[in-house]
């Protein structure tokens, strides 16, 4: 095997919003020597963090856009992508954890496992990524690492196994115990760079032996070896550290490493871990399908000396045309070679190949499987596959969530609006999750996303880099429409105007579906309608899903099965079959007990405790229900799930009756029936829009 290969480390840093991730990338790069001086999030100097490279990253002091770079430490390669914690851009960690190996999750001594940590846990195990737990931010007053990683088997049923316990907490804290060593490591020097090991202090001694009994007991499990080795007294260091690698490969056990990278405490020991324990490129099991072979299931690689399988999982518009981050999976990629894009056919020649740091970026001649580099110039879209032109593989794409939240957006004026369409082009190609159309009937450019935050952002980016100065409508909630109860419906579609007529007849029955959104069953059996017009009544059913007849919304959850029907020799055809297809999904939907349905997010509201009551009436007035109440310490969590048409403005709402304490994140859930009442009044507003349109 390439020694490269085994020395490389995909990984990811994920969280909450606000457990530390950009400060742990920041010491990470410091102590790789990548950089030479400490910047923080929201620094006095005004520098910002070196991975939030964006203007409005430094201004919000959040991450928006995931940043790649790559250092060395001791004798492997890391890369590593930083990823936003907000879930308005949930796509950056989707892409982000689609082409990594392992990751480091990030979360905060204090806060715990929060809202946001369970949806990361959530996507680390739909892409099977290995992890280590990093427990950061030890120095903060209420620090409790003990309960975090009771919480992180509660709360993510993960097997957390501590490595470490800490010298001290909040003010006092002073370093870590290491339990596979068993010695104690502090961190000195102006920027914790100054490692000493010394003999664990006598007040911790009993609490250290009994944390690597359970340590022992709970990574023996993964290796017989270390078993024999404890019967027979003669366990050592590496024979542990085997067994913690083949836990955590397996995904059956999260070491738990902790420390405070604001306070420069336990980062050196965790990049170590990051080499121990997390999976190199060829630990990873990738797959990829055969165009050629009517998409047969190949195993792809990590052989630099095989064809070419790479992944596009990242565009950016960069100083110097399109930037598009790949994860080479198999063969080699270089200058001046040729590459062919396996959903368009294209064929792309390699001009500039780099690799990035941050905003930065470094020339290279090649890179070989296993790494993460950016190609310059070349056309394509998020989730394409590249590869050598003898084969036509196409790795399997990221999950992508549909939008919840739309807005109107207007150019003020021409050039407003030729900066507008770059803009939005551009944007569409970068996030999958942001969408934009023209309506048909308003004329508006209509723009789809994640959150309130995710379209101000898009927003700003345009003012900003496209100077496209734009007015914002209302945010509009993505409502669907759907059924209750089963219809039959017998339609026939009848037209004749000289020469050849229209004739076609479509019977069956539609009904709700519970899991998916449209489903077509074919029943007919005799040939009553021929079987060149079956497509036909699909297409004709499916052209009415765009627009339901309650509030024009979507429609979802609908299984037509046609059974029966009628054709006429001569009339009969495509179109006729298509036009009577859409009749009776008409006829059917008007008795099949149409409903509207909202999205519900669920929300997490972290308060001060004092505030706890205020809280929940604000929850409540907004048809909010409250899933449950925790409290620690001078600080409670409120998980609800509240329709998002009652979530515009929350923000405001929640600082000012908090004196600005509180913060709250806020995720898709569902799709949930709304009540009576609201719903009588969309269905009213929709009729009144349609008659002003029609008088206009």
């Amino acid at each position: 095997m390439n020694d490269i290969i085994t020395r490389t480390r995909n990984i990811g840093i994920s969280a909450h919003i606000d457990s530390g991730k950009t400060t742990l990338t920041e010491r990470i790069l410091f102590y790789t020597a990548r950089i030479h001086a400490i910047h923080e999030v929201k620094g006095k100097d005004g520098v910002g963090a070196t991975m939030d490279s964006m203007e409005l990253e430094k201004e919000r002091g959040i991450t928006i856009a995931s940043a790649a770079t790559n250092c060395e430490w001791k004798e492997n390669f890391i890369n590593i992508i930083d990823t936003p914690g907000h879930v308005d851009f949930t796509i950056e960690v989707e892409r982000s954890l689609r082409v990594l190996d392992g990751a480091i999750l990030v979360l905060c001594s204090v806060g715990g496992v929060q809202s946001q940590s369970i949806t990361v846990d959530r996507q680390m195990n739909r892409y099977k990524v290995p992890r280590i737990a990093f427990i950061n931010k030890c120095d903060r007053t209420g620090a409790n690492p003990y309960r975090v990683v009771e919480q992180i088997r509660e709360k993510l049923q993960q097997n957390a196994v501590m490595l470490q316990i800490p010298i001290g907490l909040e003010n006092d804290l002073l370093g870590v115990v290491d339990l596979i060593e068993m010695r104690a490591i502090y961190f000195e020097g102006a920027n914790g760079e100054n490692i000493r090991y010394e003999a664990i202090p006598a007040n911790l001694q009993a609490e250290a032996d009994k944390k690597r009994e359970e340590l022992l007991d709970a990574v023996s499990l993964f290796s017989d070896e270390l078993m024999e080795a404890m019967l027979e007294g003669t366990v050592t260091n590496e024979l542990i550290r085997d067994a913690v690698r083949k836990g955590t490969l397996a995904l059956a056990l999260t070491p738990v490493l902790m420390g405070s990278a604001y306070k420069n405490k336990g980062v050196q020991v965790l990049l170590d871990a990051v080499g121990q324990f997390l999976p190199c490129p060829a630990d990873v099991e990738n797959k990829a399908l055969d165009l050629n072979k009517d998409e047969a299931e190949v195993l792809v690689l990590p052989d630099p000396d095989q064809e070419l399988v790479a992944l596009a999982f990242k565009l950016e518009d960069g100083r110097y045309g399109q930037l598009t981050y790949v994860r080479v999976y198999q063969g080699t990629i270089g200058k001046g070679d040729t590459i062919v894009n396996a959903r368009t056919g294209k064929k792309h020649k390699v001009g500039r190949l780099v690799r990035m740091h941050a905003a930065e970026m470094e020339e290279i001649e090649r890179s070989s499987a296993g790494d993460i580099v950016a190609l310059f110039g070349i056309e394509c879209a998020s989730g394409d596959t590249f590869c050598s032109p003898e084969i036509h593989y196409t790795m399997t794409s990221m999950h992508v969530p549909e939008p919840v939240i739309s807005l109107a957006i207007n150019p003020k004026d021409n050039k407003s609006q030729i900066n507008m369409s770059k803009a939005l082009g551009r944007f569409t190609k970068e996030d999958p999750t942001f969408r934009t159309f023209i309506d048909a009937e308003s004329g508006e450019t209509i723009i789809q996303g994640m959150g309130e935050l995710h379209l101000d952002i898009y927003i700003e980016r345009m003012k900003r880099e496209y100077g496209a100065e734009v007015t914002v409508g209302q945010p509009q909630v993505a409502y669907r429409e759907t059924i209750t109860q089963k219809t039959n419906f017998d339609y026939v579609h009848k037209k004749q105007t000289g020469g050849s007529g229209q004739y076609g007849r479509v019977a069956g029955f539609m009904e709700p579906m519970e899991e998916g959104d449209y489903e077509f069953a074919d029943e007919i059996v005799g040939g009553s309608i021929p079987r060149e017009f079956i497509s036909s009544c699909d297409k004709g059913f499916q052209a009415c899903l765009k627009k339901g007849s309650l509030i024009g919304a979507p429609i979802t959850g609908v299984r037509m099965t046609i059974n029966d029907g009628a054709s006429h020799a001569v009339d009969s055809s495509d179109m006729a079959f298509q036009a009577a297809a859409i009749g009776a999904f008409r006829q059917a939907y008007a008795k099949a007990g149409a409903q509207i349905l909202e999205p519900i997010m669920k929300v997490v509201v972290e308060t001060p405790t004092e505030f706890q009551g205020g809280v929940l009436g604000t929850i409540n007035q907004r048809r909010g229900m409250i899933v449950g109440t925790s409290e620690d310490g001078a600080y409670s969590a409120i998980e609800a799930e509240v329709p998002l048409s009652e979530m515009f403005g929350y923000s405001t709402v929640l600082r000012s009756s908090t004196q600005g304490k509180a913060e709250f994140t806020m995720e898709f859930a569902r799709y949930r029936p709304v009540p009576r009442a609201v719903s009588d009044e969309l269905v009213k507003k929709y009729q009144e829009e349609l008659k002003k349109k029609s008088a206009a």
